[in-house]
């Protein structure tokens, strides 16, 4: 069975500079209660102006392990070790 996001794949979605120019592990995903937003970050702490937007779609080609949150509610977020380790899920208060 193949596992797929509810959004549509050109969905925008949040990520960082460091995922994208630096090869960075994405360890952090939120998915927002306020607005259904998806975030994919790693261990860099990042300003504003470090944060990208690109498709579903495109996040989902650089870490297809993504997919293993395709049922992750809203206002939950997913966390993990190194891009080698399970996701652990969790809620989140924002």
């Amino acid at each position: 069975m193949n596992k797929k996001f509810l959004d549509n794949l050109n969905t925008a979605v949040f990520t960082t500079k460091y995922i994208l120019e630096k090869n960075s592990s994405i360890l952090y995903v939120f998915h927002y209660q306020d607005d259904g937003a998806w975030s994919f970050s790693g261990v860099e702490d990042c300003q504003d102006e470090d944060y990208r937007v690109i498709s579903l779609e495109e996040m989902i080609s650089i870490d297809n392990s993504i997919l293993d949150l395709v049922d992750m509610p809203y206002g939950y977020r997913a966390k993990r070790a190194d891009k080698n380790s399970p996701w652990v899920i969790e809620s989140f208060e924002e």
